[in-house]
């Protein structure tokens, strides 16, 4: 097989979200900022119905006294729970946030949000018509 074959193989073998429709694309995007723009105005039912209700929410944090390769574990119930109390909560005019999707295929996409406190890495999945977060590895950014 030819470089340029092989080339054109991989270009073709996953939908990049270009390629993706239009209308999914806009849904997962309003996931993404239904999770941050919801904290950002504590407004829990908005966080809520961006999250499954198994969500897997992880920062890695190495190895602790009790644990090899130590995670923070975060349920959907303990994210809503902090929104209500509104621990992200930040004026409008200071919202500073992006969302980008950085593959999607079938019902799965990949986003990445970051804002000026973290970056997190979404897994979502599309139930009928509705995109929602499923797993988010999370990242804390040094703080300045």
């Amino acid at each position: 097989m030819s470089i340029t074959a092989l080339f054109a193989l991989l270009a073709f073998s996953s939908t990049a979200p270009a390629e993706t429709d239009k209308s999914a694309i806009a849904a997962i995007e309003a996931t993404c900022f239904d999770y941050i723009d919801g904290q950002l105005e504590a407004n829990p039912q908005r966080v809520a119905r961006a999250l499954h209700p198994d969500l897997a929410k992880r920062a890695a944090i190495g190895d602790t006294p009790d644990e090899r390769l130590g995670l923070r574990r975060m349920s959907k119930e303990e994210l809503v729970s902090l929104t209500k109390q509104g621990v992200l909560k930040t004026p409008k005019e200071q919202w500073d946030r992006t969302c980008k999707i950085l593959d999607v295929t079938d019902n799965a996409a990949s986003v990445r949000l970051e804002t000026p406190w973290f970056v997190d890495y979404f897994h979502m999945g599309r139930f009928g018509d509705r995109w929602i977060i499923v797993n988010a590895l999370w990242y804390s950014k040094p703080k300045k």
